[in-house]
């Protein structure tokens, strides 16, 4: 009997970790965190650091929504080359972008140590290889404007991509700047150990209402109860747009999928994220067990029906795509899995206040980058409250 599943193999793996209650009572707070995936437990770590008393909740359990199906490939790239975005917003902004990401890896494992994670963190090379002949052009102009940036990379041809990977491709390039996560694991870690100091946690939990007023906020709840908080913080991600009066985003789905543990791959790939210039890209790594993960064939999202049954065939396109990089590779697929993420029109994410919601702060990291724009963006909102804005708020900001 052919058994697949459809959930997240993070969601599989690790079970029910630790359970929260609902809210079921009136309850006063500093800070108000909405969503309990990895966005918001990083805020909520940031936030009890700081001394704030704090209360997080999610309408879903936790950990449940976009963080269960992320792929966790940490790297400093974002889904804009360098290059072009210094086109779009200057050097300033796009080279400190890049940086604060690549900041971010180390902020995250050492915040890993920290708590005594067992998420699985690993620092890993990461190759950005051409999907074809004509990309090679622009991305040695995206490889010479990240060593001029200070990153360290190198170039990798064609000869050199198969000899140490496998790999058929034309050129890429070569970072040493990488990691990988089990991001369902480490949020859940994250929010028992700062629950340890004080945060009050509250899964299924759905914020129904926000009164804003002078000085505070005012939020109400499906279980008839509600928090009088000084601040709001917004960490839910691509669900934020239906609040908005402006459009941020554009919604995609990505498919991914998981192989077997005695799948076959060369011993280097153990260290190795890879993604290429193809629109949609793909991209691979393996986890903490040796399995290797595969992900891409990006739609637009339209709902969530359509999106499930595409399912087998993006799989199946996955599977073929992978044998022409490589040939090599034995790949039985274990778990298969959709989800939906945002993009956003210059790949940073949305940081900090907006003008219709008084007393708000929004933590919004789409596009391929979003753990690490929020390791980021809650040390970047915790310095706003106490009125030491970051550089990057600037290019961070709504009506941007």
């Amino acid at each position: 009997m052919d058994v697949r599943s459809n959930e997240p193999f993070w969601l599989v793996k690790n079970g029910i970790k630790h359970s929260y209650p609902s809210l079921r009572e009136n309850l006063d707070a500093e800070l108000l965190i909405v969503g309990g995936g990895i966005t918001g437990a990083l805020m909520a770590h940031a936030a009890v650091k700081k001394g704030y008393k704090t209360i997080l909740i999610d309408k879903r359990e936790i950990a449940n929504g976009s963080t269960s199906a992320t792929t966790s490939m940490l790297q400093y790239e974002i889904d804009i080359p360098l290059y072009k975005l210094k086109q779009l917003i200057g050097e300033q902004g796009a080279v400190g972008s890049y940086l604060a990401c690549k900041d971010a890896i180390y902020k995250l494992q050492s915040l890993v140590h920290e708590i005594k994670s067992s998420s699985g963190f690993e620092r890993k090379d990461s190759v950005y290889f051409a999907g074809n002949r004509k990309d090679v052009k622009w991305l040695k102009m995206e490889f010479e404007a990240r060593a001029a940036a200070g990153l360290e990379v190198s170039w990798l041809d064609k000869e050199q991509l198969m000899e140490s990977y496998g790999l058929i491709a034309e050129g890429g390039i070569l970072s040493v700047d990488g990691a990988s996560i089990d991001a369902f694991s480490f949020t859940h870690d994250l929010l028992h150990f700062n629950a340890g100091k004080g945060l009050k946690v509250f899964d299924k939990t759905e914020l129904l209402k926000v009164k804003y007023e002078k000085e505070s906020v005012r939020a109400f709840m499906h279980t008839g109860s509600e928090i009088h908080a000084k601040k709001i913080i917004y960490c839910t991600g691509y669900e934020t747009q239906r609040m908005l009066p402006d459009k941020i985003v554009n919604l995609k789905s990505t498919y991914a999928m998981i192989s077997e543990k005695e799948d076959k791959h060369a011993a280097i790939c153990e260290n190795t994220l890879f993604w290429n210039t193809d629109v949609p890209y793909l991209y691979m790594r393996t986890t903490a067990e040796g399995r290797l993960l595969v992900g891409g064939e990006d739609v637009e999202f339209r709902n969530p029906i359509k999106r499930d049954l595409l399912l087998n065939k993006k799989k199946d396109k996955l599977v073929k795509t992978l044998k022409t990089y490589l040939p090599k590779i034995t790949f039985i697929e274990d778990f298969c899995w959709c989800g939906t993420f945002g993009e956003t029109k210059d790949g940073l994410p949305y940081i900090g206040t907006h003008p219709k919601f008084p007393n708000s702060y929004f933590l919004l990291g789409f596009g391929g980058n979003g753990i690490t724009f929020s390791v980021t963006g809650a040390e970047m909102i915790t310095n706003m409250m106490e009125g030491r804005p970051d550089l990057l708020s600037h290019y961070f900001r709504f009506q941007r």
